[in-house]
């Protein structure tokens, strides 16, 4: 299995710098990083970590999704999912990302809302993103629609 990998270029300090993250295996971008922006209630262009690890966490879950709705007996139609990581002061000094809320609407043939549940429940455990994030609390809303 690949690595992957990403390279972040940064210039000054904390609160006066900034920086560019680039998606280096991929090549598909380089994005500009500022701690004011992080912490800031507007974003205004400039992405930050805990957006990249929301972006992450809905694209490996609706991944690990669609592969067990599938295991299930379901044909997914359409998923739709939404990674809302929220970063807080931590105590202990910094920051620390304090929870993820995972939403997932879905669209798929042959299961009930039931093993929609199940299969839900089932990839926010096992994908390998919200492995890598055990110890932060995952919430789950899932709906199946149509």
């Amino acid at each position: 299995m690949p690595t992957r990998t990403a390279r972040t270029a940064w210039n000054g300090g904390l609160q006066d710098g900034s920086g560019q993250v680039e998606l280096t295996s991929s090549g598909v971008g380089t994005f500009d990083v500022s701690f004011p922006r992080r912490i800031a209630d507007t974003a205004d262009g400039v992405t930050s970590p805990e957006e990249l690890i929301a972006a992450a966490h809905s694209s490996c879950y609706a991944m690990q999704f669609s592969a067990l709705l599938a295991k299930a007996g379901g044909t997914p139609q359409s998923l739709d999912v939404t990674a809302d990581v929220t970063v807080q002061p931590d105590p202990a000094g910094g920051l620390r990302i304090t929870g993820i809320k995972l939403t997932v609407r879905g669209e798929v043939e042959g299961l009930d809302a039931d093993g929609f549940a199940a299969a839900a429940e089932e990839a926010k455990a096992t994908c390998p993103v919200s492995k890598a994030l055990t110890g932060t609390e995952i919430t789950l809303d899932a709906a199946l629609e149509g």
